[in-house]
């Protein structure tokens, strides 16, 4: 099954992304490959990596300092989520 997380950070996007990915490797997860979505005028972006455990899709925003909550999700609302973000974060 697929994970979805929502994360807080303080930091930059590029910051945050190697951030997430180390905190999912310290939670077990063998990350074989991922990619950054964000736009620069916004606050936010989504990070989803393919993992031995089944795909993650993280959503983060700006907050006081870094924070990562993740949990299992069904494929349908895997989906919707990584649906929502992309199209917020695109503009449509």
């Amino acid at each position: 099954m697929p994970y979805m997380g929502i994360a807080r950070t303080n930091l930059g996007p590029l910051q945050t992304y190697r951030m997430i990915l180390d905190e999912l490797s310290k939670r077990g997860f063998r990350i074989g490959f991922s990619k950054h979505h964000w736009a620069g005028d916004m606050p936010f972006g989504l990070v989803l990596a393919e993992t031995d455990r089944g795909m993650v899709a993280v959503r983060w925003s700006l907050g006081k300092s870094f924070e990562l909550r993740i949990e299992e999700i069904d494929e349908d609302a895997f989906e919707d989520f990584v649906e929502e973000t992309l199209d917020y974060i695109g503009g449509d």
